[in-house]
């Protein structure tokens, strides 16, 4: 039987080097992709401890290659903690831009519903901006309308207005032409009336002398009477021929009133009105009063104008104080037909 052969010492420790060789390459080709993808970070300074346990047994080569090998182990340790941290600080800046990344996106999703909420606003801006026009075009077209109506009832009531005014103007005219013929009618009238009065004047006035002399010649014949009867018969003389004087008076104080009177219009027949008339012996009219009113005021300043109009009656002096006595003041009655003589 043939005897295994012991390997040497440098045949046990191939291996394990062509091993860590290959796993330093491996290494160092890892580092160098993550030095390319990876910012440059300060050198780290690990601490690594190893026990190396030498054998006595082993030669002095075998020392070496353990204190290679640890040396290599150790420079992998390094390298491992190296690239462990700088994973770690991968790690870290990937959380960092994730962190980043996030607050980006909720920035953006903040903007985005900012944006919305100002697309929202704007399109209720909007909508309240056309409902406030359609609003205005609502009040606007109301307001055309009052309008219109407004100016139909104007031009109703203008024309209203100039109908009235029209038949105004229609029923003045009429009025005019009414007032012309009734002014054309009252001259005619006043000619024909003065015509009469004249005629009446004239006939008044023959009546009126006539009615002096009379009255003349009769206070002449009473005083003759007087003159030659007997006192009794006498006094009984002058009483009748005072009533009869007084009578006359009054007859000639309404002669001369109608003389100077003017009718008035409202004058009607069947009118009485009562003066108070103030006297003096030289037969002197001195005051005119309205006693009793007919009730027609024209008429009854006609009358007290027409006594007044008299001024003296010159027949009644030399009258007796007992018989001008009742004329000192007295009172008359007045009628148209009184004054119309």
């Amino acid at each position: 039987m043939q005897q295994q052969r012991e390997p040497s010492a440098s045949e046990s420790y191939f291996w394990p080097s062509v091993l860590a060789i290959v796993l330093h390459v491996l290494v160092f080709g890892m580092l160098f992709v993550s030095f390319a993808f990876t910012p440059e970070l300060p050198p780290a300074k690990p601490i690594v401890q190893a026990t190396l346990y030498q054998l006595k047994s082993k030669s002095q080569a075998t020392t070496q290659t353990n204190q290679k090998i640890a040396g290599e182990a150790k420079k992998s340790a390094a390298r491992q903690t190296e690239v462990e941290q700088m994973e770690q600080k991968k790690i870290e800046q990937e959380a960092v831009k994730a962190a980043e990344q996030k607050k980006e996106e909720a920035a953006q999703k903040a903007e985005e519903a900012k944006k919305a909420d100002e697309a929202k606003k704007a399109d209720e801006a909007k909508k309240a901006d056309e409902a406030k026009k359609a609003d205005d075009a609502k009040k606007a077209e109301a307001k055309k309308a009052e309008e219109k109506q407004l100016a139909d009832i104007a031009k109703k009531k203008a024309e209203d207005e100039a109908k009235k005014a029209a038949e105004e103007e229609a029923k003045k005219a009429a009025a005019e032409e009414a007032k012309k013929k009734i002014v054309e009618d009252a001259k005619k009238k006043a000619a024909e009336d003065a015509k009469k009065k004249a005629a009446a004047d004239a006939a008044k006035k023959k009546a009126q002398e006539a009615a002096r002399k009379s009255a003349e010649d009769k206070k002449a014949q009473a005083l003759a009477d007087l003159l030659s009867d007997t006192p009794q018969r006498q006094q009984a003389l002058a009483d009748e021929q005072g009533d009869e004087v007084a009578g006359s008076f009054d007859d000639l104080i309404r002669a001369r009133a109608a003389e100077g009177w003017a009718r008035p219009p409202s004058a009607r027949k069947g009118m009485t009105v009562v003066l108070q008339i103030g006297m003096l012996p030289d037969g002197t009219v001195t005051s005119v009063s309205v006693a009793k009113s007919s009730g027609d005021g024209p008429f009854d300043a006609s009358a007290v104008a027409a006594v007044k109009n008299i001024g003296r009656l010159t027949e009644m002096q030399g009258m007796k104080p007992s018989d001008f006595a009742p004329y000192r003041s007295f009172k008359m009655t007045f009628t148209p037909e009184d004054l119309a003589l």
